[in-house]
């Protein structure tokens, strides 16, 4: 695990922002583990990231407080984000992963209406932060196969948004790669 007084802090952050109900903050709390995620690609950054954004997108949602399952669907997410806190402050990270997979596996356990629109929102968040980490330079491919998406997900949603049209992602022409060439051996 890298950066782990981040991940803590995150953590931390985001328990309290969902038992506040504030999901502004929950949505930057994740943003901010997107850099360190796109630099170091670290799986357990990544995977808060994912969860965090997540939990902001049902926050916001007040719909999903009225449909059966919420209480104890929210009540196990309060529990596994503190039982993480603890397993990261122990440097248990196998304990911690668990957690995280409790958490995914907690949406298993809905039925109805809102396991689909939570099963929706996760997947929209994987392909969301997959689409952020490339941004930030990383492989299409490196960065589908980092959030367990396909590449074509990924594509399609980078093309939606025009993440690549971004300077930052464009090369240049041979012209151009062959001109600086040139220049170097000046």
């Amino acid at each position: 695990m890298q950066e782990e007084e981040n991940i803590l802090r995150i953590l931390r952050e985001t328990r309290s922002a969902i038992e506040k109900n504030d999901s502004f903050k929950i949505k930057n709390l994740s943003n901010q583990t997107m850099n360190t995620s796109s630099l170091t690609q670290d799986s357990d950054n990544i995977a808060v990231a994912v969860i965090v954004y997540s939990l902001s997108k049902i926050i916001e949602r007040q719909d999903y407080k009225q449909l059966p399952g919420w209480n104890a669907f929210y009540k196990k997410i309060l529990l596994y984000l503190e039982k993480s806190i603890i397993d990261v402050e122990k440097k248990n990270y196998e304990r911690f992963r668990e957690d995280f997979k409790n958490i995914r596996g907690s949406i298993e356990n809905l039925s109805g209406k809102l396991k689909k629109y939570i099963k929706d929102v996760l997947r929209n968040a994987e392909i969301n932060k997959a689409s952020r980490i490339y941004e930030h330079g990383i492989s299409m491919e490196q960065t589908a196969n980092l959030l367990g998406i396909t590449l074509y997900e990924l594509a399609d949603y980078v093309g939606k948004t025009g993440i690549s049209n971004t300077p930052e992602n464009k090369t240049m022409d041979v012209k151009q790669r062959i001109k600086l060439a040139m220049e170097m051996f000046e």
